[in-house]
């Protein structure tokens, strides 16, 4: 298949006139798709708004141009969408599960979510997948009927299960949650919407996923260059992006590093769509599934980049870790980060006075700390932009980190 040329609609592509429908009944739109419909209840969410100020790895004030949260979920969704379309999978129920996939995201990105996790250990922790579905299902209030966003069963599949299955057959954790268990948000939501947490999800569900990966490793090259971490001649250390480096260098020996940097970035995302399509291909060849529902049951995910592109592309990961996330200068300010998110749970758990007065626990504040009030803590926390977080630790201490 030529890259750039879209598919017709394939037999395991998720249909939305066949979807499992939603948890509350509501009659169809006349205009709109059912994962139409999903993808529009998301972009017009609180939760997705407040992505503007949600750091990516830049705190919001270090600079106008790096990512946020917010423009990494639209570049996730081009990306998808880009996947989708030579899949000849549904887009909308794609881009739905895109905009989505961050939104219970905590401010300050991965730091945040490090230190809600530990203010949250006694209870279960914290997980922003489980938090993206408290989002969509609960702590949104938009409508008159029911809180979340009522998004059908198949977007909050692929919300929940991006990234493979939670559990064997017989219900028992597997992979990451084998430690902790099932999250409590996703657990007891379960019991009341079954999702299938043992199947693996749509090929929707796992294209966001792949494009996740695939804008992490692009972007964040380029905000690293552009915030002088590391320089484009570096990233030769990777057989993968060394030979992108050379091709440029052949092509455009005069260019100036910004724009070699751009042209590396540009090049890197083209060759990693090509290879999952590939890959996809191959796979979906082998399994012929006819339906979603043979995909949900086929055992391993035919969505993924082929064996040598994952070793290029952990290659990547791991250079980023090194020179980019563990950097001096990242982690000081991260780790600062997390000393705001830990200051303002104590202070909520020690005096639920200081929340506002929809968050505050009910009955006897005096009372031990229970799981119900610290999960409440947690998610005013969590829903709390970059910016937000910095003022309220201002209003309650009296000294705040700078973040620079």
């Amino acid at each position: 298949m030529s890259v750039g040329m879209a598919s017709p609609r394939a037999p395991y592509a998720s249909d939305s006139g066949r979807s499992r429908g939603r948890l509350f009944d509501e009659p169809p739109s006349r205009t709109r798709s059912a994962f139409r419909r999903d993808c529009d209840r998301v972009i017009h969410s609180t939760a997705f708004r407040r992505l503007k100020h949600k750091t990516q790895v830049f705190v919001y004030h270090e600079g106008d141009h790096y990512r946020t949260r917010l423009t990494h979920t639209l570049e996730v969704a081009q990306i998808a969408r880009a996947l989708a379309r030579q899949l000849g999978l549904d887009e909308d129920l794609t881009e739905a599960l895109a905009l989505a996939h961050d939104l219970g995201h905590p401010p300050f990105g991965h730091a945040g979510e490090r230190a809600l996790d530990g203010c949250l250990d006694a209870f279960g922790g914290f997980d922003h997948n489980a938090q993206t579905l408290r989002v969509v299902t609960l702590l949104e209030h938009r409508y008159p009927d029911f809180d979340g966003l009522n998004l059908t069963w198949e977007t909050l599949e692929g919300v929940v299960k991006h990234n493979g299955p939670l559990t064997d057959r017989t219900g028992n954790p597997v992979g990451r949650y084998q430690r902790r268990g099932i999250p409590v948000g996703i657990a007891d939501f379960n019991r009341t919407y079954d999702l299938e947490l043992w199947s693996f999800a749509s090929l929707e569900a796992q294209v966001a996923s792949l494009a996740d990966d695939i804008a992490y490793d692009a972007h964040d090259i380029d905000d690293g260059l552009r915030a002088g971490l590391f320089a484009v001649d570096d990233l030769k250390a990777m057989p993968l992006t060394a030979a992108m480096v050379s091709d440029i260098a052949r092509g455009h020996p005069l260019l100036d590093d910004d724009r070699r940097g751009a042209a590396l970035v540009r090049e890197l995302i083209s060759c990693l769509i090509t290879a999952v399509v590939s890959e996809a291909e191959r796979r979906l060849a082998d399994a012929r599934p006819q339906s979603a529902a043979e995909v949900r049951s086929h055992g391993r995910a035919l969505i993924a980049f082929p064996p040598e592109m994952a070793e290029a592309e952990a290659l990547i990961k791991t250079f980023l870790k090194q020179r980019m996330y563990r950097h001096p200068r990242v982690k000081r300010v991260m780790d600062e980060a997390e000393t705001i998110v830990r200051d303002l749970f104590a202070r909520y758990r020690d005096d639920p006075a200081a929340l506002p007065p929809q968050w505050m626990p009910e009955g006897d504040d005096s009372r031990a700390l229970d799981a119900e009030t610290a999960r409440k803590i947690g998610n005013f926390i969590a829903g709390m932009t970059d910016r937000f977080a910095i003022t309220e630790h201002r209003r309650l201490f009296d000294s705040t980190p700078d973040l620079r």
